[in-house]
């Protein structure tokens, strides 16, 4: 047997489901549409009308999101560190004491520009 029959086959089954899926949703799910959820933006709310140039968008919030990736990165990097701390020795602690250092940096950055400061 060819080595790429069960791929095929798993790729087979997963079109189909989609496919499946797809038209059951059309068929059992609701036909109530209005103006709010056929906008490009569907949320159910009326969209406010932007100014002819687009909207300004605060930086403060992407800062921030880009803050929260930062630290979810870190964690994800510790994770494994933790557990093997002892195989790591001198050299993981010295490694994670510069990587915690870098991204204390982007921290207090972040920090003395108030860019946590909600007003």
């Amino acid at each position: 047997m060819n080595p790429f029959v069960p791929i095929l086959v798993l790729g087979g089954i997963a079109a189909v489901f989609a496919v499946v899926s797809m038209g059951i949703a059309q068929l059992v799910g609701p036909q109530r549409y209005n103006r709010a959820k056929v906008e490009p933006y569907e949320c159910g709310v009326e969209p406010t009308p932007q100014p002819e140039g687009g909207g300004r968008f605060p930086v403060k919030f992407y800062l921030t999101a880009m803050l929260f990736i930062i630290f979810d990165i870190e964690i994800v990097f510790m994770y494994p560190w933790a557990v093997h701390f002892d195989a790591l020795g001198l050299f993981g602690l010295v490694a994670m004491a510069i990587f915690l250092f870098n991204v204390s940096v982007a921290y207090v950055y972040e920090w003395r520009r108030e860019g946590l400061r909600w007003d």
